[in-house]
This record gives structure tokens, sequence and C-alpha cells, in this order.
């Protein structure tokens, strides 16, 4: 985002508005619009916060305007953004990537825009953008995270994003290209990069209703793999039940809960799951940590890959010497923004990969909690949102789905 954002001047803001009636003795109440000023100055909102902390108590909804692109300039319009657990972190303070805090957004002090994933619209463009190959109503998602994805509109440079060529985008929907670019690249990228598994071995994960474990099971079916997933238990049994049969549908071979995991019949239930043994657990995927880590880690073969890419418990990853000298388990760490910003076209094949499932219905999207963004959406109500997700009151992801803005 390369440059100044300015307020259209109050003049023209007025010749813009409509002619009122005459005033009666009742007020007038009128729907809040959006006026884009002869000049060409696009009116925008974001989720914006000027200070790390708690979402609901640092998030503000900030309206600005967008001056016209020009030269290596393009206006975007958002149509899709998630809600993820790293867009929380990034609030709280707490992730690696920082976000990118800026008085461009027509503010005195430095403010953020919140989010790192989405897919938007070009709906203006400079020449040299035109250039480039970029035309009007291409759609694109964010080249790396930290730009700023909450938001109905903004400004960006070619360097900020990707596009999706019009192979690509058909057939697709926005929700599907707007939520593409983290969570199946990294189920893909760990299922292929540290080992190969050959058809009917297995890999083991846990938070297997996340959506990178909703695309794991679905990759590893596709390829032959066979899987054992592990879900956190629920109080209420037949909703643990109804989430066994539904990750069982997309593919899974084994669900079991965290419970399960750590029970000490577990090592015999792995053998009756592998043939007596005979078909080895080459592969774990982790984003827990904690003593169910452990747990999922004392299940794996000689020389097998331990993967972990989160860590929701809050909880160190506890190795057992004997894991490292015996049974020779490898240990990784795994940053899907990281391997994106050294592998840029590997990145945009996989996505391109990831679509052509989806086009071919091999790839079922992940259950989404779709929040309506229209111009007269109030800002606590997103913010009510933003907490409903941090809380983990939600069925599906949360996903900001953007209206007339």
């Amino acid at each position: 985002m390369a440059s100044k954002l300015l307020s259209p001047a109050p003049v023209l803001a007025r010749q813009c508005l409509p002619k009122l009636p005459a005033r009666t003795g009742a007020r007038l109440h009128l729907p809040q619009r959006r006026y884009i000023s002869a000049y060409g100055y696009e009116q925008a909102k974001a989720l914006t916060f000027a200070d790390y902390g708690n979402p609901p108590a640092v998030l503000s909804l900030h309206s600005h305007s967008i001056s016209p692109p020009h030269s290596n300039l393009m206006t975007l319009r958002f149509l899709a953004s998630p809600i993820n657990p790293a867009d929380i972190n990034q609030i709280q303070g707490v992730y690696p990537s920082k976000p990118t805090f800026t008085t461009s957004l027509s503010t005195a002090n430095p403010i953020a825009v919140a989010g790192n994933e989405g897919v938007a619209e070009i709906i203006a463009l400079g020449d040299k953008v035109k250039q480039e190959g970029f035309k009007k109503g291409d759609w694109v998602f964010m080249k790396g995270p930290g730009f700023g994805t909450w938001r109905t509109h903004a400004q960006a440079t070619t360097g900020d994003v990707v596009k999706l060529d019009d192979q690509m985008r058909e057939g697709i929907s926005a929700i599907q290209a707007g939520t593409v670019s983290i969570n199946p690249c990294t189920a893909y990228r760990m299922l292929r990069d540290f080992t190969t598994l050959k058809e009917g071995e297995w890999f083991i994960q846990n938070g297997a209703n996340s959506g990178v474990g909703r695309a794991a099971i679905q990759l590893g079916k596709k390829w032959g793999y066979k899987s054992i997933n592990v879900i956190r238990g629920r109080d209420d049994k037949s909703a643990e039940d109804k989430l066994k049969s539904e990750l069982k549908e997309l593919g899974a071979d084994v669900v079991i809960t965290d419970t399960e995991l750590q029970s000490q019949g577990i090592k015999d239930m792995s053998k009756e799951w592998t043939n007596g043994g005979r078909e080895k657990i080459r592969l774990a995927l982790n984003c827990v940590n904690g003593k169910a880590a452990t747990a999922m880690a004392k299940l794996l073969s000689s020389s097998s890959h331990f993967v972990t890419y989160g860590a929701m418990s809050k909880q160190p990853l506890t190795i057992p010497a004997s894991m490292l000298i015996f049974k020779d388990i490898h240990f990784h760490g795994f940053w899907v923004s990281r391997w994106a910003e050294k592998n840029p076209e590997d990145k945009k094949a996989t996505v391109a990969d990831v679509l052509e499932m989806y086009r071919k219905k091999e790839f079922k999207d992940i259950p989404v909690d779709e929040i309506k963004w229209e111009w007269e959406t109030k800002g606590e109500e997103l913010i009510a949102k933003v907490k409903d997700t941090l809380e983990g009151y939600r069925e599906g992801k949360g996903l900001f789905v953007f209206g007339k803005t």
C-alpha cells in the first residue's frame, strides 16, 4: 500500500448528498449511503487497531477515502475475508508476523488493519498495473501476511497481491478463493514436503476439525493415505458422534478424542487399525502441543516425521529423549507464510491445484459462519462477531462476506 489516502473535500461531499425535503416537526431519518465524488475517491471502511491487545478492546471501525489509482497502484474491493487464529494472535501482538501501522488511512496516529487472508476484486488500476497484465474485474489474494484484509476497500501494488488467472478462477466462489491460501496450503505442503508417504501408509493429526485438519483429511484420501484424526472431546456425546461421522464422510479412516488418544489401550487400538502394526504411521501433524501431542508422537513408527504448525493449547511440546535417540523421530516446525515467501511460484501452483480439486468436486468447502458486511453494518456488530470467534461460539470458520460496500 504505497499511496497516500485522502479524504474528499467537504464541498464535494455536500454536492453528492440528495436534496432533503423541508423539515417538519418529526426528525428525518435517512438510510446511510456511500457517496463517491466525481473525482473518483473511493469510500472505505476497515477494522483497525492502534495498539496490541484483546480484539474486542482494541478494534474499531475506521472510515476513510482512497484516492484514484495511478501508475503502479490498484484499488481493491474485498469479497471475502476469514477470521483465522493467526489474525487474533496478530492483534494480540503475539504473532511473529507484524501488521503495518500507518497514517496513510487519514489518521493522526498510526493504525493497522486487521486480517491476513482474503480475496478482492480490482475495481480501478493505474497504467503500469495494466502493463503487468492486470485488468479491472480480476480477483487477487494477498501475497503475504500483514496487508490487512478486514476492510471493504484497499489500495495495493502488484507486489502485494497474487492474481487468480481466469482459468484458476473459473467455477470458484469468493468464499473458496478467500479461504484457499492458508489452511489448504498448510495441509498440502505438510503432507508432501517432510516425507514421501506411499499409498496405504498412515498419518496422524490433532486439531482434525480445524480448517487445516479437514483439508489434510481430504488431500490424504485423494492421494491414497490413511489417517488417524484427533478431536477435542465434547460434553455432548451426540455432538461428538456427529462430528466423528462428519469427518469420516470427508475421508477420515479413524477419528478419536484426545482422551482416547491418552488412554492406556491406545497402542492396542493403533495396532488394530494398522494391520497389527505392519502398516506404518510415518507422519504426525500437530497444532495443539501439550501431553496429547506427546501421546500422538508415541504412535509414530521409527524414523518418522512430526510437524508442528500451531500451539492451540498454549502448552510446550515435550519430547522424550528416547524418541530422538532410539526411534529417530524427526521434529519439524512449519509456517506457511515463511514457506510462501521463499516459494512464491510453488504457492501459486498449490493454490491452483486445490482450486482445481474444488472444480472437480474432489474437495469440499470448510464449514463457515458467514458474517455479512454491508456499508451500513455497524462496527460493534463486526467486532462482536470477532469476539464470538475468539470465545469459540461458532460452528464454522468466521468469514466476512462483503455485500454492497
